[in-house]
């Protein structure tokens, strides 16, 4: 049987964990990985992970690593093997193409790839609705770094792409979840 996960992309705000917890709400067989970070600031949602930890791990189980808030936040493949032995779905946040790409191709697993989007005024919106957004300029730069992203790579690593400013996280979470089914069934 071969794994299947699911990474979701998007800017900042733009519903990743929102979509995630309904997803996970709605059927349990999907589990959000908490990726390891490394550094300071909002701890919900990380695995946080010591520089000597962080040193060890990167001498062959990073899939992807990326630098972001002034903190390093890393897709390791013990934990995401952990979660696909249990028979569960991951749900992987990612906010660059490069790791999109780079777990897809380093991870044996099939991977569904859906972008989640907003515009950058509701990102701000809701980052400023957030108690542990404090800069909220770091992240409207973020914004804008994953619009490049967009601009330069295309869509064409996503097999859905969601406009959370018109589907709630409950009726997002349920596209992503009829798409993966659909997808799993096709891979029979």
């Amino acid at each position: 049987m071969t794994d299947h996960g699911v990474i979701l992309y998007g800017p900042p705000a733009s519903g990743k964990d929102a979509v995630t917890h309904a997803l996970v709400r709605l059927d349990s067989t999907f589990r959000h990985y908490q990726r390891l970070k490394a550094g300071t600031g909002r701890t919900t949602g990380y695995e946080m992970i010591g520089e000597a930890a962080l040193a060890e791990m990167q001498r062959g189980d990073v899939l992807y690593e990326n630098t972001r808030y002034g903190n390093r936040y890393l897709v390791d493949r013990p934990r995401l093997r952990e979660l696909f032995e249990t028979g569960v779905f991951p749900v992987v946040h990612i906010g660059q193409i490069a790791g999109i790409r780079a777990i897809v191709s380093s991870c044996p697993a099939r991977w569904l790839a859906v972008m989640l989007w907003c515009s950058r005024e509701t990102s701000r919106e809701r980052a400023s609705a957030r108690q542990y957004s404090s800069d909220i300029a770091s992240r409207l730069d973020a914004w804008d770094e994953t619009e490049r992203d967009v601009s330069e790579h295309g869509s064409a690593d996503f097999a859905l792409c969601i406009d959370t400013e018109q589907h709630i996280p409950d009726d997002a979470a349920r596209l992503v979840g009829d798409a993966v089914r659909s997808w799993v069934n096709s891979a029979r």
